[in-house]
């Protein structure tokens, strides 16, 4: 691995944050990130409902199984980027919100969302959102429920 390659140090890191605490810049607070471009008629969901609250988002698809890389850096910038919360839709064995938690500090929302290779209706995306172990929290929502995930991020933000 090259020295450019390397993830910065945690020092390193501290200190960016530190200088981008005080820049005053329009944004997103909440990321939506889903698995699979098939998913995002479902993920828009949420985004209509922070819209229609005032709050602003980013929304991207990118997949734990096929670019690991991107989804742990993009959750671990997420805090210094501005973002309070991650909302994460994903399907069958789901593991997006989890990689996500695995990566911030930041509060995880799992949309556990079905299609037609689900088990059980979207049983095993259900069940890969919520059963995570101890020491990595996701929230989770109902099967397809991003507009509820918008709602609860809402909330955290507010909080």
């Amino acid at each position: 691995m090259s020295q450019s390659e390397r993830p910065a140090s945690p020092e390193a890191l501290t200190e960016v944050e530190a200088e981008w605490e005080g820049v005053d810049v329009d944004a997103p607070l909440v990321g939506i990130v889903m698995g699979s471009q098939s998913d995002m008629p479902e993920m828009e969901k949420a985004g209509k409902e922070l819209e229609e609250r005032g709050i602003r988002y980013e929304i991207r698809v990118m997949s734990a199984h096929r670019e690991p890389t991107l989804v742990a850096e993009y959750a671990s910038a997420a805090r210094m980027r501005g973002l309070k919360v991650i909302i994460a839709g994903a399907g069958l064995s789901a593991a997006l919100p989890g990689v996500c938690a695995a990566h911030t500090d930041l509060p995880v929302i799992g949309v556990p969302l079905t299609s037609k290779n689900s088990a059980a209706g979207g049983l095993d995306a259900l069940l890969s959102v919520a059963q995570m172990p101890p020491g990595v929290p996701v929230a989770c929502v109902a099967l397809n429920g991003a507009r509820n995930a918008a709602i609860l991020a809402a909330k955290i933000i507010d909080a």
